[in-house]
């Protein structure tokens, strides 16, 4: 029997002991796609005990904490932070084969240093031991930065924000990473979602720009988009639904506009159309700065209109969707690429079943000036588990070049996610490891070495435009 969470967890060979020991687990860490606060590295918080450290925005463990029958107000609502982890940690027994169960015990190792089992009865321990440790620089934010090497960080932003935090870290020497923000435009996309007559409103109250027509609406865009620019930021980031590919002629576009600015009801096929035309501009300003545009779809959002009602979103209740979405992503990248204008572009899909499908897309998209232009992006969400990233790895693997990859992000709101880059890089060195020792690839150390240093850093270090330190 192996020992649980040893320093070989996941290691199931010599070849990947070595590979994760001797490669992985030394690269640093960029972390090109994540929720965190820009305004908690700056003011470097602290934090005053393990549960605004854990499950603050964690809508991972919010979500197994409800299925054990808990009520609300023990995990967002008004119950003390004590009473909240002790039902976390009752909550952790029984979620075997869960990634929140391992990521949980990775953090507890790395940043706590302890090695007890967490649950109900070792709660007060955990308490105890995390609260003394907290009070310390180590588990202040920067200290958390500095310790897991984390070379750069990518945050999530609108285009009205003023990026003021960015601008207070780009100009601290102490700063210990680069915060690099992200133009995540939804609420300028989403014509059919509430409230999209206001947000353009503040959009041109933030740009200057007075907005009446889709051309205003492009020149507001472009405002941010260099101010963006300015600021460092390289990425997009665009969350949607499903993604649509419906072309109409510009009259019809002009109209459609009019009434998401009135607040009348878009239709499916009208927002499908102002969203294709919009993206499109996005994907040709993107590809005119050298950026990487970031397509995350397939969610089918705040499914408990009750609960969403109640607590808003990011709160526990999206779901995977199921719609088959190929075509418009290959009509949508063609458009781009016949134009000369296509950006290099991570694709991720919250539904495993799109793998081979998006594997087998992006390899025709590929070109000469970037390698590994197009990505699947790492498997996220509800797939970032054990069993997702090794079925994302072999499928890649399988129809594409898995040395090209970018690898792994936390997507998370936690500081302590970081060991999540540690979960994948054990994954993937596991896999490759059962590669070698089976015959289907070479024990060739330095070429072994050079493709796990990569996935794990060196990739994304070169395709966001960071520098390689390693």
């Amino acid at each position: 029997m192996r020992p649980f969470m040893n320093e070989d967890f996941l290691l199931h060979t010599d070849t990947a002991k070595t590979l994760y020991h001797d490669h992985a687990a030394k690269m640093p860490i960029i972390d090109f796609h994540c929720h965190i606060n820009p305004a908690e590295i700056m003011e470097n918080r602290t934090f005053e005990n393990i549960t605004q450290a854990w499950l603050g925005g964690d809508h991972y463990k919010w979500r197994l904490i409800r299925t054990m029958g808990v009520e609300e107000r023990y995990i967002t609502g008004d119950a003390s932070d004590r009473e909240k982890f002790q039902k976390f940690a009752e909550t952790m027994p029984k979620c075997i084969g869960n990634p929140v169960y391992h990521w949980a015990h990775l953090e507890l190792q790395r940043y706590f240093g302890s090695d007890l089992v967490i649950s109900g009865d070792t709660a007060q321990d955990i308490w105890d031991l995390a609260g003394e440790k907290l009070t310390g620089d180590a588990l202040r934010v920067r200290g958390i930065i500095a310790q897991s090497r984390v070379q750069a960080i990518g945050t999530t932003d609108d285009p009205v924000d003023d990026l003021g935090w960015h601008k207070q870290l780009k100009e601290d020497v102490t700063s210990p990473t680069v915060v690099s923000p992200t133009l995540r435009p939804d609420k300028a996309i989403n014509i059919d979602k509430d409230g999209f007559a206001d947000y353009i409103a503040k959009l041109a109250d933030v740009s200057g720009v007075e907005i009446t027509t889709r051309d205003d609406l492009k020149a507001a865009l472009l405002t941010r988009i260099d101010f963006f620019h300015q600021m460092g930021c390289r990425a997009s980031d665009h969350g949607l639904d499903y993604v649509a590919y419906r072309l109409i002629d510009e009259t019809a576009l002009e109209k459609i506009f009019q009434k998401g600015l009135r607040g009348d009801v878009v239709t499916v096929e009208e927002a499908e159309a102002f969203k294709t035309d919009l993206m499109l501009f996005f994907g040709r300003e993107f590809a005119r700065r050298g950026w990487v545009m970031q397509l995350h779809y397939g969610v089918q959002r705040n499914c408990n209109e009750a609960k969403f009602a109640r607590l808003g979103p990011d709160t526990g209740f999206d779901a995977m969707g199921m719609r088959y979405c190929g075509a418009a992503i290959v009509a949508f990248l063609n458009a781009l690429e016949k134009d000369g204008a296509l950006p290099k572009t991570v694709l991720f899909s919250i539904n495993p079943h799109d793998d081979a499908m998006l594997g087998t897309i992006i390899g025709c998209f590929q070109g000469g000036e970037v390698r590994g232009k197009l990505q699947h992006g790492v498997p996220w969400w509800f797939n970032d588990t054990k069993h997702g990233m090794e079925n994302q790895l072999i499928t890649l693997a399988s129809v594409g070049v898995l040395g090209t990859f970018i690898g792994m992000l936390t997507d998370s709101r936690s500081f302590l996610s970081y060991a999540r880059h540690e979960y994948f890089r054990r994954i993937l060195c596991n896999q490759v490891g059962a590669w070698v020792e089976g015959g289907e690839y070479p024990n060739d150390r330095k070429a072994l070495a050079d493709l796990i240093e990569d996935i794990s850093y060196r990739n994304a270090a070169r395709y966001f435009g960071y520098d390689v330190l390693a």
